[in-house]
Order: C-alpha cells, then structure tokens, then sequence
C-alpha cells in the first residue's frame, strides 16, 4: 500500500505548540497549493522540507520570548490567533488518541485515524501561511463515513449528555474541543487565509464525533438524554 507523506511544519519551534513534532531525519514533499515560494505565491509547488537533525534537542529556547515560528521562517506571539487555532487543533487530536485508546468498532477507529493525520494536516496549513492541503474529496470522505455511522441510529427525540461509557464520553470531550477548534478557525478567517475546506472538514468532524458517541454509548451503558422535568433539590 502507497504511503501518503506528509508535510512538516518546522522544527519542535515551529509546528503545533510542539505537539505534532515530525519524525527525525526524515524529508517530506507534498503538492501544496498556493504556496509563497520565493516571496511570490504559485498556484502549485513541490514543497520539500528537510528535518535532519531539527529533532535531536526538545527544548531550544527560542521561544522564551513568547514568541514561535512558522514554517515560513516568521515569528508570532504564542497567544496570536494563528498559534491559538494550531493549538486546538493539537487538543483535539490528542483528544482523538483518547477515544482511540478505548474499544471502538473497527470503522471509527479507521475514520478517527484519517481524522488525526487530516488535522496535523490542517496544522501544516496554518504554519505554512496560504498552503493548502485539504480538499473537498477529503471533506466528501468524512461525510460519507458519517453517514454509514448513522443510518442505523434511531432518530433523536430528547437532547443527550455527555456519557454512556469510556468511549462515548471520551467522543463528546472531543466533540466538544472539536466546536472550539472550528470557532477558533472561523474568527482567524475574519482577518487571515484560512482554507475553507479545511474549516469544512473540521466542522463534519464534530458531526462525526457526536454520532459516534451515540454509537459507542448505544454498545456500552446506554444512552444519556437530558430530563428537562428533573426535579431538583432546593439548598437547605
């Protein structure tokens, strides 16, 4: 089987709030689209990044200023809304390694896999400022797994909390950090170059989260619906 290489975003500096590090001494190359290569933006370039040795020290101090890099060689704060988005995105996807470390149906698993790689992806993208790298069969793939995930579910009549079992509740934390990312997306995109497909994406990724939790709480304790007529106990 052909194995997709990814792009990578920089040194530990540079890439996710250190989370989505790439592998040591390793060079990447992807078709990206609209990359700013030699200060002018191309509609299609081969984008060669060469780790080498960037990995051999964890810390390197450059950033005790506050500051981080791209992979466009910039710097920004590390509460920039640029930076803030990359690191929702590394919160979710290590929230997907929570739900992958529990029993989960071999479909889910094989989705929340794709979706891991798709938002190191995303990641790239937005350390690489107008790249592009998700498109719309990427989002088309996703819906479609989504709905294979839900045919079989009954509709819903009550509103449903968060549980039902490890896995269910560890896919509605993601979920909910998942509605954080694409917000945090969607306010970058007032002001920057944000790839729509790829806010697409991550929104169909919480679509898919929430049914999953369903599936996965339908298959352990059960389902938890929201009793609006709940009688609750006055403070004494």
């Amino acid at each position: 089987m052909h194995e997709r290489r990814r792009p990578v975003a920089g040194s530990v500096d540079q890439t996710l709030a250190r989370g989505a590090a790439a592998p040591v001494a390793a060079t990447v190359t992807r078709r990206l689209a609209g990359v700013v290569t030699g200060g002018r933006p191309t509609s299609s370039s081969e984008v060669s990044v060469s780790v080498g040795n960037r990995l051999s020290r964890i810390y390197t101090r450059t950033g005790d200023d506050g500051t981080t890099g791209l992979a466009d060689g910039s710097r920004l704060p590390k509460d920039s809304p640029r930076v803030a988005s990359m690191g929702d995105l590394d919160e979710l996807n290590a929230n997907l390694g929570v739900v992958l470390v529990t029993p989960i149906p071999d479909a889910i698993r094989e989705t929340l896999v794709d979706a891991q790689h798709a938002l190191f992806d995303i990641g790239a993208e937005l350390a690489m400022p107008a790249a592009s790298i998700i498109d719309d069969a990427r989002v088309e793939a996703l819906e479609a797994a989504l709905d294979a995930l839900n045919v079989d579910l009954p509709p819903l009549k009550e509103f449903i909390l968060p549980g039902g079992g490890a896995g269910a509740g560890a896919a509605h934390v993601a979920r909910a950090v998942c509605r954080r990312a694409e917000r945090r997306l969607v306010a970058l995109a007032r002001d920057e170059a944000v790839n729509e497909a790829s806010r697409r994406y991550v929104n169909r990724l919480s679509d898919y989260l929430f049914v999953a939790a369903r599936v996965l709480a339908r298959a352990g304790s059960g389902e938890v619906y929201w009793r609006h007529d709940r009688s609750r106990r006055s403070p004494e």
